[in-house]
């Protein structure tokens, strides 16, 4: 019965998780370790800690007896502030790590994302766990998560006691999500850079707790995409709205990103392009096949549930769908 800790488990995935992981007759104790004290929830231990503090992470693992380690510590909204993105999602997966190998824990449990593949213009149609991660220098986040995957592949050869399964993750939707994704469809038009279609993959966030729960539990180690099966284009997704389209050459909206993060309007920089114009659209077959977990919701009926919990957005679609 495996003994799991979740870093960031106060937060948006990290409370989804530790509630399915209470829910599990097989978990003998979940605890939930975060900068701050969740709701109380039956079942689940809270525990402040900071993973950007090398010295407190194995004392509560120890305390604690953990075995397993669902590490979800992240910063939610990046772009204000690369240096603290870098030492809590670099700096504070290496603490993770050194301090699972130091108080002997088990299994690793990482949530990646696709950024991790980067956004290029020869990114092929649908992207597998074979590809190279080349997360963009130029987009912090995609860098982070790149360099964190490296981290864990050379873990990976120095510590093999230490499973890890790693998930690369789609856009994440669920009740209370708000992010810079979701930002685009709140406006009146939904924009699209000239020539690209820009597909998204979504997954549900019960579907993400719930493979998270299995890789915690029973589930095979090893590397997973994790995305609901399809994907959207953004016409599909203005159509969906009832909303019309911006569309803008790629120059002409590097141009305005840059006139504008000078003159201080906005925070997003030229770089925000290619991540609108080239998204890494997920394959699943691995995680369906190999770790044996089926998302409950598609790409598109993750979307239509979204749209159910938002009503603010579902209004502005007119009379579409």
């Amino acid at each position: 019965m495996p003994r799991v800790l979740i870093t960031g488990g106060s937060g948006f995935l990290g409370s989804h998780v530790a509630l399915a992981l209470a829910a599990r007759d097989d978990v003998d104790i979940v605890v939930a370790a975060d900068l701050r004290a969740g709701a109380p929830r039956a079942g689940i231990i809270d525990a402040a800690l900071d993973v950007t503090d090398a010295a407190a992470i194995a004392p509560v693992l120890r305390q604690h007896r953990i075995d397993t380690v669902v590490h979800l510590a992240a910063i939610v909204n990046p772009g204000h502030d690369v240096d603290l993105e870098y030492r809590v999602d670099v700096t504070g997966s290496a603490n993770v790590l050194a301090a699972c190998v130091e108080a002997g824990v088990r299994r690793i449990v990482v949530s990646s994302s696709g950024a991790a593949y980067g956004y290029h213009s020869d990114n092929p149609e649908w992207i597998d766990e074979d590809q190279p991660l080349r997360g963009n220098d130029a987009f912090p986040y995609a860098r982070h998560k790149r360099l964190v995957e490296e981290m864990l592949a050379e873990h990976r050869r120095t510590h093999p006691e230490l499973d890890q399964v790693i998930f690369r993750i789609g856009t994440i939707l669920g009740p209370t999500v708000r992010n810079q994704i979701t930002a685009l469809w709140d406006v009146r038009r939904i924009l699209r850079i000239a020539g690209s279609e820009s597909p998204f993959v979504f997954v549900w966030v019960d579907d993400v707790a719930a493979a998270m729960v299995r890789a915690a539990t029973d589930g095979p180690a090893g590397i997973f995409n994790v995305a609901g099966d399809g994907r959207m284009t953004v016409p599909e997704i203005a159509a969906r709205l009832g909303k019309p389209q911006l569309v803008l050459p790629a120059w002409a909206l590097s141009t305005a990103l840059r006139i504008g993060r000078t003159l201080r309007l906005t925070p997003h920089g030229p770089e925000k392009v290619p991540f609108l114009r080239y998204r890494p659209v997920l394959a699943n077959r691995r995680l369906k096949e190999e770790f044996g977990y089926t998302p409950r919701r598609t790409t598109r009926e993750a979307f239509e549930e979204y749209l159910r919990t938002h009503p603010a957005v579902a209004r502005k679609r007119g009379d579409a769908g």
